[in-house]
């Protein structure tokens, strides 16, 4: 039998917590031994951070009532004995929930109240104000505190059909997708506008975060959900109800908010719950499974989905199969082969992404410091001949040879001025790249955006200032790209010049590739793009919801922009540490052929005592070289991920 997700979780949460630690183990071993330069120690504590850090986001949504919550109770947290998250008879999370784990955060419960969208700020940066949300904290090992405090997303409060509408849950034009209201002429609204829940729960901790959304209103009166939030979970698991399929709404949320590119095609899963509800005691098992086989290669038809990627499922049975110890009920629940599903979906995916990060990050750690001991041996090899040469020569001869030492280390210093004039270029450049793709820039574009989405009624024309904005921010990254080949261009010239002069063994690695974030921004403008469609020209005739649109958009692109400078930066930094530490490894040259020289001219050490000395640095190097292979060879192949699947 397959182990459960949360087996496989914890599986993958071990596995990156070893690999930080033998990156952290290697970094202090390159660090005592002075084997990296600045450049490689930046892109080893990357490598630690991101094993150490990397989270596993899983984003369950569906209309109201299809059993979101008591799905994310059967899956992670039937270990409590009782449920977790509210999953009564109708409307239960009333607004997006993400519970998660921040080692800096108490355990707590914190609700940002619905009135912050009246206010322009969107949520990273409400995030980022903790004194406006309100807080409770959290008992993890109290199940009966924790499930009464998480009632509080389902609180609700009634207000007037004006301020429903300004809060983005009323709309004049579409009377049939209205709340209903109450005998005084008031709507239902939720009470916040979203939840954070920070608890040290085995799964959290393992970097597991969960995000349960409300229903189709709340999902679509909140763009930085489907803009920022959605498309950013490494899985999507879209709850239908069993006995009634598709329905009419079902299909709006699909295909307004989630019908995926082929490519990320593997990232949604279609779970088919309350399949309880179909068996039926007058019915034979095989006819049960026929009705669900029905329901299940009917719905993926309508969602464009592969018939294996809907699970037929019961949460509900699950649960309690969970909680009972009812091994065939679990079986039937159908909730282990979805366990399996996403284990090998999500965690496998995850693990490749890591498992290819850190060996490209080890190989090119490996050709640098192979680098770093070749430039070494080469000039202790220099050393030695040098001493050698000078055996049985009288002190005439050793002087001279101290007076030309001296003069190749002046026309050496003389070209660093020429290298320092190249720094000079190759940081305004990055500055350039920085200015292209930095804050100011992007917010400028933005501006031109909100402006059009503040013409008075029908946005006419937004359309074509949205593609405009996008083209532009494309073409930001093809000049980023051009100013990285400009910079190569002149270090790969620099650095042939050095290697030629020099004896140097410098090699410049490609400029970034910005492909991947020109195709990450056709992505968002693609899923984006859908609120400006005809449905969604209602909701954009009113300012709040436009603005908020427009935050959204700028929350995600910044993480873009930022990403692809980093990128730039790092190595433009990683080839200037290259430089700056052979540099370095020259003068040291310097410095031990003159005390070498020195030594001869004062009688101070023989020189057979100084070939000695040089060969037991040589075989120091060869130490050093035999470990460096031992320690990153495990990156190389044992470090991949194990199988998540059990005997």
């Amino acid at each position: 039998m397959a182990t459960s997700f949360n087996e496989q979780l914890g599986q993958h949460g071990a596995w990156r917590r070893e690999l930080a630690l033998r990156l952290k183990l290697l970094s202090a071993w390159m660090k005592e031994h002075a084997l990296m330069d600045a450049g490689v120690e930046a892109r080893l504590r990357r490598l630690e951070d991101q094993m150490r850090s990397d989270k596993v986001m899983v984003a369950f949504v569906a209309e109201f009532s299809r059993g979101k919550s008591e799905l994310i109770n059967a899956l992670f947290f039937a270990g409590y004995g009782r449920r977790i998250m509210p999953a009564s008879a109708g409307r239960t999370t009333m607004c997006p929930t993400e519970l998660g784990y921040d080692a800096g955060v108490p355990p707590s419960l914190r609700l940002l109240p619905i009135e912050s969208r009246l206010q322009p700020q969107s949520l990273l940066e409400w995030r980022q104000a903790p004194e406006q949300w309100t807080h409770i904290d959290l008992d993890v090992n109290d199940a009966a505190q924790l499930a009464q405090t998480m009632e509080k997303v389902t609180e609700v409060r009634r207000v007037t059909q004006d301020e429903a509408r300004a809060l983005g849950f009323w709309h004049d034009q579409e009377p049939d997708d209205n709340p209903p209201l109450d005998t005084q002429g008031r709507v239902e609204v939720p009470r916040w506008r979203h939840a954070l829940v920070n608890m040290a729960h085995p799964l959290l901790l393992q970097g597991l975060v969960i995000l349960d959304t409300p229903g189709l209103n709340a999902i679509g009166a909140e763009p930085e959900l489907t803009v920022n939030l959605i498309p950013q979970a490494h899985a999507v698991l879209f709850i239908l109800g069993a006995d009634t399929g598709v329905t009419k709404s079902d299909l709006a949320v699909w295909r307004e908010h989630l019908s995926p590119a082929a490519a990320d095609m593997d990232a949604r899963l279609v779970v088919l719950n309350k399949v309880d509800t179909l068996w039926d005691a007058l019915s034979t098992p095989e006819q049960v499974q026929a009705q669900i086989d029905r329901q299940r290669a009917a719905s993926a038809v309508l969602l464009g989905m592969p018939a294996q990627q809907v699970m037929p499922v019961s949460a509900q049975k699950g649960l309690v199969a969970k909680i009972t110890g009812d091994a065939a009920l679990l079986q039937a629940s159908g909730l282990p082969d979805l366990e399996v599903v996403l284990g090998q979906g999500i965690l496998g995916q995850r693990q490749e992404i890591l498992r290819f990060a850190v060996a490209r990050g080890i190989t090119d750690l490996r050709t640098e410091t192979n680098r770093v001991l070749h430039v070494r041996r080469r000039d202790l090899a220099e050393q030695k001949m040098e001493l050698q040469g000078l055996g049985g020569k009288n002190l005439t001869v050793v002087k001279n040879m101290r007076q030309r030492i001296d003069q190749e280390k002046h026309e050496f210093d003389m070209g660093n001025v020429k290298i320092h004039a190249v720094r000079a270029i190759q940081l305004k450049l990055v500055g350039e790249v920085y200015t292209l793709l930095g804050s100011r820039t992007l917010k400028a574009e933005m501006n031109l955006l909100a402006e059009a989405l503040r013409q008075p009624g029908w946005k006419r024309g937004v359309k074509g200032v949205y593609a405009d904005t996008f083209a532009r921010l494309r073409d930001n990254l093809a000049k980023a790209q051009a100013h990285g080949m400009e910079i190569h261009s002149m270090l790969a010239a620099t650095f042939g010049q050095l290697n030629a002069e020099f004896g140097f063994s410098l090699l410049l690695a490609d400029t970034p590739d910005m492909q991947r974030y020109q195709a990450e921004l056709t992505e968002i403008e693609s899923s984006h793009v859908q609120y400006l469609s005809l449905r969604n020209a209602l909701k954009l005739v009113q300012p709040e919801f436009a603005e908020r649109l427009v935050r959204a958009l700028l929350s995600r692109l910044r993480g873009v922009n930022q990403a692809a400078f980093d990128d730039v930066e790092l190595w433009s930094k990683s080839a200037a540490a290259q430089l700056e530490d052979q540099l370095k490894e020259r003068r040291k040259s310097f410095i031990r052929r003159i005390e070498g020289i020195d030594r001869m001219q004062t009688a101070a050490g023989g020189l057979d005592a100084q070939v000695a000395d040089i060969e037991e640095q040589e075989a120091v190097l060869g130490q050093f070289d035999t470990r460096l292979q031992l320690l990153t060879s495990y990156f190389l192949t044992t470090a991949g991920p194990r199988p998540l699947t059990a005997e």
